[in-house]
């Protein structure tokens, strides 16, 4: 991609969220009643200077690995599986609530332009939900000027806002109006600007998209990479900045009925175009954030299973090449989570701030271990980026943690403890079948009947005369694999093996196995680019069919059935997936052999 495209695609969820951002924090500064506010400057420069740190640390990142390296993969590379995990989990937490908080402050949005719309609030979000998994089952990607549009809306919306507000302010010689109406129900404490800091931290995430996305850039890619992030960086301490400036001028303050950019569009632009023109900007640019999860969410949970930590179903692209089981479970995810706060932005904010903050610690210190094993040119400064980078995003996790525990964040804790509780268990199982189905001298002999190839064409009608082909689908070459050849060797027709690969690489390995084997029975292997393994195995059969319309086709399943029903969620459902797309083919055998672990 292009820097002007690339901006505005890999920026929209960082660059959205200073629509709730901002508001968040003086959300909590106005509980403590105009003293509070006294302290929104502080708090906002503290933000400003942990978003300018975290910033630089990921263009070193970005430096590091130029084939993209998110937390999980610098984690996980340089600090161990576990605090991989850890950060996959901080990772799967923020997609989720990603979308269930750009959701909401997007109907925040249009309600506060519509008000009649207010009790409509959890439906309107449900329903975006909705179609956004339709879209992305569908294959919707991010490209071109489409999705580049909502998000330079947006930057043009927020620069017109706090421009023309800061002139109107000059216009008036910055009279203050009437302090705002509010009644201060706590006392300032540390605690209070603690949970104003890291509620107003949230306007960060989605800052690591670019370091995830090095790969899509043009050619020189980390340059244009690290140029487009220090970008994002400005433009979101812009932003920030100015709407905490405006606010502050206009003395406005967050409202249960309108959002704070609301009310300062309002101030400014009335109730004319510009004022819609805002509204409609940040809602769109909201629901783009959203989809945004929806790239990075499939993406992240393929890689977990790809390293056995997560079911093997979520590896599987469907037809539209979208990991459409990974969609469906984060649509599922985000509408439980937005029904269950009821679709109001500042219930879901004190979620947010702990599992993008966990994830921002662990690929920070990752890259800290990375600078100090590697030693490369300029490592030292590299490091102290980093360890900036971490030491401050640590601070705002344990922040965040201790300050808004009781409001939430005990929920986003607990998510991330089972999160790895449950892939740890998994990938304890994936471990034990491994060693269960693994090729060993003594217990992996080959077949003593092979056959030779299939004959041309058969024109005998008795059943005595009928000829078999015996096809046997093998997925690798192990114990299942082995007792489903043995069966079709047993049944004394002619016998061929069938391998789906997915890479050509896999499949030059997949050959070289068979052939240390033995090469005992003929190998067929169809290259599969879109990780597609139903639809060739089914073609293929039909092509058969079709040469040899009088063959009788016995299709073999290795099936590996678990001892435990729970365990066979884990493995890929192949095999029935297969008996029912080859049902429905005529003189076609399906037969399913079990291997037990």
């Amino acid at each position: 991609m292009r820097k002007l495209v690339a901006l505005p695609v890999l920026s929209a969820d960082a660059l959205s969220s200073v629509a709730y951002g901002p508001e968040a924090l003086l959300a909590v500064l106005v509980l403590a009643g105009t003293a509070g506010l006294g302290y929104v400057f502080p708090v906002s420069g503290a933000i400003v200077l942990l978003i300018l740190v975290v910033g630089l640390s990921y263009r070193q990142t970005i430096r590091a690995y130029p084939h993209g390296g998110g937390s999980y993969i610098v984690a996980g590379d340089n600090l161990g599986p576990v605090a991989g995990l850890v950060a996959a989990a901080g990772l799967m937490t923020d997609y989720v609530l990603t979308v269930a908080v750009s959701i909401a402050s997007g109907v925040a949005a249009v309600t506060s332009a519509i008000p009649g719309f207010a009790s409509l609030t959890v439906p309107l979000g449900l329903g975006v939900i909705a179609l956004l998994l339709a879209g992305n089952l569908r294959g919707v990607r991010q490209a071109g000027v489409l999705f580049a549009a909502p998000t330079y809306a947006f930057i043009i919306a927020m620069f017109l806002l706090v421009t023309i507000g800061l002139i109107q302010g000059i216009g008036e010689g910055f009279t203050p109006r009437p302090d705002p109406a509010v009644t201060a129900t706590e006392g300032v404490g540390l605690l209070l600007i603690m949970r104003a800091f890291s509620s107003g931290a949230t306007a960060m995430t989605g800052i690591e998209a670019i370091s995830n996305a090095v790969p899509a850039f043009r050619p020189v890619a980390w340059r244009q990479a690290r140029t487009t992030l220090s970008w994002m960086t400005g433009l979101l301490i812009a932003m920030f900045a100015g709407i905490i400036v405006l606010a502050h001028v206009a003395d406005v303050v967050p409202s249960g009925q309108e959002t704070v950019l609301s009310q300062l569009a309002h101030l400014s632009f009335g109730s004319g175009w510009l004022y819609v023109f805002v509204q409609a900007a940040t809602a769109a640019v909201l629901l783009l954030a959203a989809n945004t999860a929806y790239n990075d969410f499939p993406r992240v949970l393929s890689l977990l299973a790809r390293d056995e930590f997560a079911p093997r179903m979520f590896m599987r692209l469907g037809d539209r090449l979208a990991y459409s089981n990974g969609i469906f479970l984060l649509s599922l995810a985000a509408a439980l989570v937005f029904v269950a706060f009821d679709g109001q932005t500042t219930a879901l904010i004190p979620l947010y701030a702990v599992g993008v903050f966990l994830a921002f610690t662990l690929s920070q210190c990752g890259m800290v271990v990375h600078w100090w094993n590697k030693r490369s040119p300029n490592w030292r400064r590299s490091l102290a980026f980093n360890a900036l980078g971490a030491l401050l995003s640590f601070l705002v996790f344990i922040t965040a943690g201790i300050s808004k525990f009781t409001s939430g964040a005990w929920v986003a804790i607990l998510a991330v403890g089972l999160f790895l509780l449950l892939t740890l268990r998994i990938h304890r199982h994936y471990a034990s079948v491994r060693a269960s189905l693994r090729l060993r001298p003594d217990t992996a002999p080959a077949p003593q009947h092979t056959a030779g190839a299939p004959v041309n064409e058969e024109r005998e009608e008795l059943p005595d005369d009928v000829h078999h082909l015996v096809l046997v689908a093998l997925a690798t070459l192990d114990l299942a694999g082995l007792r489903a050849l043995a069966y079709a060797a047993s049944l004394g027709q002619p016998v061929l093996a069938l391998h789906i690969g997915l890479t050509e690489e896999e499949a030059q390995r997949s050959r070289a196995y068979w052939t240390a084997w033995g090469d005992h029975v003929p190998l067929e292997i169809v290259v599969s680019p879109y990780r597609a393994t139903v639809a060739p195995l089914v073609h293929y059969v039909q092509a058969l069919h079709q040469q040899h319309p009088r063959l009788t086709l016995t299709v073999v399943l290795p099936e590996i059935v678990t001892r435990h029903r729970r365990h066979q969620l884990l493995h890929n459902r192949t095999a029935p997936r297969l008996r029912r797309a080859l049902r429905p083919l005529p003189k076609v055998v399906i037969t399913a052999v079990p291997f037990h672990v």
